[in-house]
């Protein structure tokens, strides 16, 4: 099993929403965070004052998967996210040692 976290534009989250629901994914968790990266922030003029704005807005979405669906959900997420431009974000893969259903106790592949 693996887990999926994936830094996204927001407004792009609709799009890969409806990737992964394509490809019969489950579930997800969707966290609205703030970061930057290469690009560094931005600068905004507000009442006549520019200012640095050093976190941008951003959704990481966390996902649990067996590792055979890694990479079509790996490719589902960066087509529907990528827009060409910096800031596009960053998708991180790490082993997922267990996974329980808190409801019923399932654990493994079951509890996904």
């Amino acid at each position: 099993m693996k887990k999926i976290e994936a830094i996204i534009k927001p407004f792009k989250l609709d799009d890969v929403k409806q990737a992964l629901s394509d490809i019969g994914l489950q579930g997800m968790t969707i966290t609205e965070v703030k970061g930057y990266g290469r690009q560094k922030g931005h600068t905004e003029i507000y009442r006549g004052a520019e200012y640095l704005v050093d976190f941008i807005p951003k959704i990481k979405i966390e996902i649990a998967v067996a590792t055979e669906r890694v990479n079509e959900v790996l490719e589902a997420i960066q087509k529907s996210a990528a827009t060409g431009k910096i800031g596009d974000g960053k998708i991180f893969v790490m082993p997922l040692e267990e996974v329980i259903r808190v409801r019923t106790g399932e654990t493994g592949m079951e509890a996904l």
